[in-house]
């Protein structure tokens, strides 16, 4: 159908090693109106909540590296590519570098642009995923 919008087709997949850099966070989408007298209406959009992954940890030097490549690879969040939740997938903390287990995977890309600072020894990185399917 013209002007249909297709689903994302991840054809990468985060390394094992970054994967575990990320602290989740489950959102429920929401719309509230809020009125004059201070009373509110809310009304749930989805059924399912809405996951994202922020960077939870310092990243060594070759870690950070290895992340921008991914992150350049990806053309930031232009590309889609599977997650693999560590506390979700089947063993705990496994990892298909293929994408093809389904347990623990999840359809992102990046939801924030790649903001790095650095001062003597250190890096700060922000930077967050977001479930797209």
């Amino acid at each position: 159908m013209p002007g249909s919008v297709q689903n994302a087709a991840p054809l990468k997949v985060m390394p094992a090693s970054l994967s575990r850099s990320f602290a989740h966070e489950r959102a429920y989408p929401v719309v509230e109106s809020e009125y004059r007298n201070g009373e509110s209406q809310r009304s749930v959009q989805a059924t399912n909540s809405r996951k994202r992954w922020r960077l939870a940890k310092r990243l060594t030097p070759a870690q950070l590296s290895a992340l921008h490549d991914f992150y350049d690879a990806r053309k930031g969040p232009a590309e889609p590519f599977y997650f693999y939740d560590p506390y979700e997938a089947s063993p705990k903390f496994s990892h298909d570098s293929t994408g093809q287990a389904v347990a623990g995977r999840y359809t992102v890309c990046f939801a924030s642009p790649w903001e790095q600072s650095a001062s003597l020894a250190r890096v700060d990185l922000t930077l967050e995923l977001i479930e797209l399917a």
